[in-house]
């Protein structure tokens, strides 16, 4: 006798391990910043700018009748080429706002038709890959290696590459190129250099995060369950990836301990929040064990301009997906609107 077989699908749920809602409202830590943070990121930026910037924007062939693309490339840290997306409302009256968006962990810049939200509200987006990244995502395949260490795309493991010394710090190069991208953006005749937008989730939200308190010309946020943020807590409390990198770098490199926090420290989202001044919103879920939820208020908290919140109580690190991007919407319309 055949018995059926019956599939069944295990869905693992995260229980809220994090403070309660009401703590978290309130939770601003202390923060250990290097005392020359400022000096470091402006000798950082200040080397990068000897580089031409030298922006390309090549047409791209897609079959779309109101929006148009280009291929981009510009000079980031160290005069790399950085490749991402531009794509533009087509027949606009006049330049448009810009959303600079910014990739998670592991994604490149995928395709075209991954970015038409911005462009059907009336917006510009340009899309910058982060070095090296892409490597190993089909659904967001990318372009752009990191020639400081690797020429090609590739998988996820970049937390410690370089973290004995802030100078050669993976992400110094990251956010030294997301600076240059808005500088990109920017000069392009579509785009109200006034209105330009930074935005990401994950670890594009810490990019976002970094360049509106690096770059004078941002107007607003948009900061979806940031990493790279309140790094020391996140792997006191998380056995997830990719924080999980730093642990496994330090339960092998037992005396590198006090160095490697001292590198985080030029790169944690809680300072560059305690210098942000621009209109921000920001998501948290509180049942994210990748980014969480303490480490996404902790910098919300410092923020410093007018903010806002969005709490998704009963998601992990998707967060609020669509129902965030339509929140954002009415954001940045109501926001944009005013200017």
């Amino acid at each position: 006798m055949k018995y059926p077989c019956h599939r069944y699908r295990l869905e693992i749920f995260v229980a809220l391990f994090d403070l309660p809602l009401e703590q978290l409202r309130s939770y601003r830590p202390d923060r250990d910043e290097p005392a020359d943070f400022d000096a470091f990121w402006a000798r950082t930026l200040a080397e990068a700018a000897e580089f031409d910037l030298a922006p390309e924007f090549t047409p791209y062939d897609a079959p779309y009748t109101g929006v148009d693309v280009y291929d981009v490339s510009f000079a980031g840290w160290g005069g790399h080429r950085i490749n991402g997306w531009f794509l533009t409302p087509r027949g606009a009256d006049g330049p448009v706002p810009c959303v600079m968006h910014y990739i998670g962990y592991s994604g490149g810049r995928g395709f075209p038709h991954d970015h038409l939200l911005w462009p059907a509200a009336g917006h510009a987006v340009f899309v910058m890959e982060t070095r090296g990244h892409g490597g190993a995502s089909p659904h967001a395949p990318g372009t752009t290696g990191d020639p400081h260490g690797s020429a090609h795309a590739q998988a996820a493991g970049m937390m410690t590459r370089g973290i004995l010394d802030p100078d050669d710090y993976y992400y110094r190069r990251v956010f030294t190129d997301a600076v240059r991208a808005v500088n990109a953006a920017a000069g392009h005749p579509a785009v109200d250099a006034s209105r330009i937008v930074v935005s990401g989730g994950s670890q594009g939200g810490g990019i976002a995060q970094a360049t509106a308190a690096l770059h004078p010309r941002v107007a607003a946020a948009l900061i979806d369950v940031p990493f790279l943020t309140h790094f020391r807590r996140a792997v006191e409390i998380t056995d997830a990836e990719p924080y999980q990198e730093l642990v496994r770098f330090l339960a092998t490199r037992r005396e590198a301990g006090e160095q490697v926090f001292r590198t985080l420290g030029y790169f944690d989202g809680l300072h560059f929040a305690a210098r942000g001044q621009v209109p921000a919103l920001y998501s948290v879920a509180l049942m994210d064990d990748i980014c969480p939820p303490s480490t996404v208020f902790a910098a919300y908290n410092h923020w410093q301009g007018p903010k806002e919140i969005t709490v998704w109580p009963w998601n992990r690190h998707e967060g609020g997906q669509g129902y965030q991007r339509e929140e954002q919407l009415r954001y940045l319309h109501k926001l944009l609107s005013a200017s």
